[in-house]
């Protein structure tokens, strides 16, 4: 599939899946988003945040979060893990959510104003284009969603730049572990499904790499079967090096 395609099927996905929320169906969930966040964390938090959550781990707690930082998701869905961080950093912190689909930033802004959460602002835009200046964020969190881009390098180097110097790269995705059959990466279902599109390890670590990140680690938090085991959750991390 070429790069259009991908970004319109990835919109009309999850521009259903936030219908389904707001409509009160079950969210179409996929097989890698099951009880990723515990109960205490979600505690006073909108359902329909919890509903609309279709990530593959918890990126809220890869890294430590101190009062008065700035935090930055990509792909942020219906919010949960923009609400979740706007706790952490506090009043005088903020975290900002980027999504490019009307339907999910819909449903996100409504789940803010039901949490009461005033340290929150949700974009509208591309994580290819992150609609921020650079050095303005001190962590830039995501879950299961720069697999779902058609150009991840420019997806890090747009991450790298908007990090303030000695800022923490800090996500989880869907990472391949071996080589696939071809249909597989060509199968529009399984990309918006979050596994066609997967870099493989080896290939992660050179994007981010490439893009000027240090201390880069991937540490698997779950093998999936799809295709003998080709496919895992992982927490992906990495720094910005200090100016």
């Amino acid at each position: 599939m070429n790069a259009i395609d991908v970004k319109e099927n990835v919109k009309a996905h999850y521009g259903e899946a936030a219908r389904r929320v707001t409509s009160g169906r079950t969210s179409c969930c996929d097989p890698v988003s099951s009880n990723l966040y515990d109960v205490a964390q979600t505690v006073g938090l909108p359902e329909d945040a919890i509903k609309a959550s279709l990530g593959c781990g918890n990126p809220t707690m890869l890294a430590p979060l101190a009062e008065g930082e700035v935090v930055l998701d990509l792909g942020s869905g219906g919010g949960i893990d923009v609400l979740l961080s706007a706790r952490r950093v506090g009043p005088t912190g903020k975290a900002y959510g980027l999504d490019m689909t009307d339907e999910m930033l819909a449903l996100a802004r409504e789940n803010q104003r039901q949490a009461g959460v005033e340290n929150v602002e949700f974009l509208r835009g591309e994580i290819e284009e992150i609609p921020l200046p650079g050095a303005s964020v001190d962590v830039v969190i995501s879950n299961c969603v720069i697999n779902l881009s058609a150009d991840k390098g420019r997806v890090l180097a747009e991450a790298f730049r908007v990090l303030k110097p000695g800022g923490r790269f800090a996500v989880s995705d869907i990472v391949r572990r071996k080589e696939i059959d071809p249909a597989i990466a060509a199968d529009a279902g399984l990309w918006v499904g979050c596994i066609a599109g997967a870099l493989h390890e080896s290939e992660y670590r050179s994007l981010l790499a490439d893009a000027g990140f240090e201390s880069i680690d991937i540490e698997p938090t779950r093998i999936h079967e799809i295709a003998d085991g080709a496919f895992m959750s992982a927490f992906v991390r990495a720094r910005k090096p200090e100016a």
